[in-house]
């Protein structure tokens, strides 16, 4: 008989009081603590000014925040937060979707590259960096909540997430966590190799390349996982997916137009 892996820990980490401290809230924050110090190298490693960190920051927070918010409310569940908006505001309800994230940080990063008058690429690419390791947290988050689970399996690593129910299933988060933090060792090792051998890093780059790797990981780790919302049911793809392949198609068009190899004009006589 197969052994799989009981799972039941308890989302509350600890509590102060009357107020609990979710692993989730946790982790989802951890990133933030980890990348700002992170930047805060790059931009000393580079002579970039850090007096516009703190606001770096608050910019990638809100960000990240509000875009994965409406990302959850119009891309999964628009029916239900169309009808009463003020829903949308109850965060703590749940519901936060990458995609939205995403499109929410690139925003953030296009006004605060306006308002300090950084350079917008090289700010993205550096804080491209650091997704990989913020998308890990978050999806460990997921593992502790039990939430976003796998489909059934019969592998020996099966997890059985009892506040769902006794069916061992692919720790589908657990997967996708791994994945990105691979991409993050893999951005950094590339990021200090760049700079170690003095290469010029193109514009763009590790933006592209960030768009590529995560979703093309999301959208195959898609079809291990349980549908999220009831109209996915009846889908080739399902809406992970369907957003998943504008991101990477973007990927591809940044790391080709921003990282073309320059060539010699033949001379004529």
């Amino acid at each position: 008989m197969l052994a799989y892996i009981y799972w039941n820990p308890d989302p509350v980490a600890f509590s102060l009081g009357p107020l609990q401290i979710r692993w989730y809230g946790l982790l989802f924050a951890l990133p933030f603590v980890i990348g700002y110090f992170l930047m805060q190298h790059f931009y000393k490693r580079e002579n970039q000014p850090v007096k516009y960190l703190d606001t770096l920051l608050t910019y990638v927070i809100l960000g990240a925040i509000i875009g994965a918010r409406l990302g959850h409310c119009l891309f999964y569940e628009p029916e239900i937060y169309l009808r009463d908006p003020i829903r949308i505001l109850k965060i703590w309800e749940g519901g936060l979707a990458s995609h939205g994230g995403a499109i929410g940080v690139i925003i953030a990063l296009w006004l605060y590259s306006r308002k300090t008058h950084q350079s917008f690429w090289w700010t993205t690419d550096r804080v491209a960096i650091l997704v990989g390791m913020a998308g890990a947290c978050i999806r460990f988050g997921n593992v502790m909540n039990s939430e976003i689970i796998g489909k059934p399996t019969n592998l020996p690593w099966g997890f059985i997430f009892a506040r769902v129910d006794d069916i061992p299933r692919h720790p589908a988060q657990l997967y996708e966590s791994l994945a990105y933090l691979l991409i993050f060792v893999l951005m950094l090792y590339l990021y200090y190799r760049y700079l170690n051998r003095k290469i010029t890093i193109p514009e763009g780059y590790f933006v592209g390349l960030l768009l590529i790797l995560v979703f093309s990981v999301r959208f195959f780790i898609e079809f291990l996982k349980e549908p999220q919302v009831g109209f996915e049911q009846n889908l080739a793809l399902n809406m992970g997916q369907l957003l998943s392949i504008p991101f990477i198609i973007f990927g591809l068009w940044l790391m080709v137009r921003k990282h073309k190899i320059p060539t010699q004009k033949k001379q004529t006589s």
